[in-house]
């Protein structure tokens, strides 16, 4: 947004100090130029974001996590880490035969790589981490690889854990750990890979196979590089996505050096994690303000006259959202509601899509504060497996979900505020309504078209 633009915004608005000014003349073509050339950077930040969205492995899936829970035992400490296959799936190789079709027999194969990648990647005080057995187990969100291991050592007060799984893949990735010992009441830490520096050393022992939970099932289901087929002992249906690196023979080859631990993240800071890499959620918002700096009126759409009337739809549109999300997260968080994320995942693209055909011709009758209402009820659950897998007594679960869902907000807050900002500097613009709604609901529209394709017919768009 230019300067000159700038000065022309204010000789046309009235704001600034001087008295309200029209454009003649050389002046006006100076305004002219300004105000498409600051539509036009505006447009190109808008593609930036919607081509950042679209390469993040983020945009059209559950956020990263993986669960681990850690118990102090008599003589030692025992850990299960469970970790999804599509996340293992980027850092290992599990199609030995390269056919796209990832076989119960080529799990079992790539047990010791998959073990040997994760103890590199995980460390706890100053314990020798074993693996003792593994299995896979069916979640919401897809099949997991489990490991259970164990060390002859006792907890300090405070356990350091050092933790560094995905680091070099994915930096929204986040571990999200439960300490339970006798006595005491449970620890939860959320943890942060890019804070650590380096993989840790460890040695790798041989694991014998837990049994798999869940009825059996088929292939995997969403976006794959390749699906699970032949005998299992469990359900494998959950989705694998991203390519298939190489072995992690070389990774292994060279010691590295130990990890100084870093502090874990608060719950609050996962909030705002959450919301700020939940594209699909904050492109939803995005649509829903567009229009807010404008009234639809029979001639078109028309700007605003002032502040206020911008920012009072907008606040009731966030305060609905927040006041409908936070419902079905506390909801689903309990696991007193439950829906699969194969019905949520394509139902939070269909948002998208019908709230941008909106903006673009009429659809609701209701105001928009009920459409962002009823809509973020179904986005609450999206953001409700964070917490809703970890099982979590009632005490810490409540303190759990009130930072988190303040982090939410923080983080949608601070989004809203700059989006609003910007909007509101171009409602006069003669081409605000042709570029920006128009055009940023097209693009939208087209965005969550994709995700819902992606989500329902186990295809993967993106990397054609």
């Amino acid at each position: 947004m230019t300067a000159e633009w700038m000065r022309c915004s204010r000789s046309l608005s009235g704001f600034g100090s001087g008295p309200r000014s029209a454009c003649f003349g050389a002046q006006a073509a100076r305004c002219v130029r300004a105000g498409r050339s600051a539509i036009a950077q505006t447009l190109i930040a808008l593609a930036a974001l919607a081509l950042g969205t679209l390469g993040s492995p983020a945009a059209a899936h559950k956020a990263s996590d993986s669960y681990l829970q850690l118990r102090e035992q008599e003589h030692g400490i025992e850990l299960r880490w469970d970790i999804a296959l599509r996340d293992l799936d980027s850092s290992v190789e599990l199609d030995a035969n390269g056919d796209a079709q990832i076989t119960w027999a080529e799990i079992k194969a790539a047990w010791p790589a998959v073990e040997a990648y994760a103890l590199q990647r995980i460390g706890i005080d100053a314990c020798q981490l074993r693996p003792v057995r593994r299995g896979l187990e069916q979640r919401s969100d897809g099949a997991y690889a489990v490991l259970w291991l164990e060390a002859d050592c006792a907890l300090s007060s405070e356990p350091v854990v050092r933790y560094s799984l995905l680091r070099e893949i994915d930096p929204t990735h986040r571990g999200l750990l439960k300490i339970e010992r006798a006595g005491r009441p449970v620890m939860l830490q959320v943890l942060d890979p890019t804070r650590e520096h380096a993989p840790l050393p460890a040695a790798v022992a041989t694991a014998t196979e837990a049994p798999t939970a869940g009825p059996t099932a088929g292939p995997i289901a969403g976006p794959t590089a390749g699906s699970i087929a032949g005998p299992t002992t469990g359900s494998i249906a959950g989705s694998i996505a991203g390519p298939i690196a190489a072995p992690i023979a070389a990774t292994l080859a060279t010691p590295a050096p130990r990890l100084e631990p870093a502090p874990p993240s608060s719950f609050m800071r996962e909030g705002v994690h959450h919301i700020v890499s939940g594209y699909d959620h904050l492109l939803f918002l995005l649509c829903l303000l567009l229009p807010a700096v404008m009234r639809r009126t029979p001639q078109g759409w028309q700007p605003v006259a002032r502040l206020g009337q911008a920012v009072l739809p907008a606040v009731g549109i966030v305060s609905a959202f927040t006041l409908a999300h936070s419902m079905t997260l506390t909801l689903a968080a309990l696991k007193l509601v439950s829906l699969p994320s194969s019905f949520i995942e394509p139902a939070i693209a269909v948002t998208i899509v019908l709230t941008a055909i909106d903006n673009l011709r009429p659809l609701f009758r209701m105001p928009r504060v009920m459409v962002a209402f009823f809509f973020g009820l179904i986005h609450g659950f999206g953001f409700a497996g964070v917490l809703a897998e970890m099982d979590l007594p009632a005490a810490s679960f409540a303190w759990a979900l009130l930072q988190f869902n303040l982090g939410l907000e923080l983080g949608q807050l601070s989004i809203v505020f700059v989006a609003m900002a910007a909007l509101y500097a171009l409602r006069r613009r003669s081409g605000y309504p042709r570029w920006v709604i128009n055009g940023g609901s097209l693009a939208a529209l087209a965005i969550g078209a994709l995700w819902f394709v992606e989500r329902t017919a186990d295809v993967s768009l993106l990397s054609l």
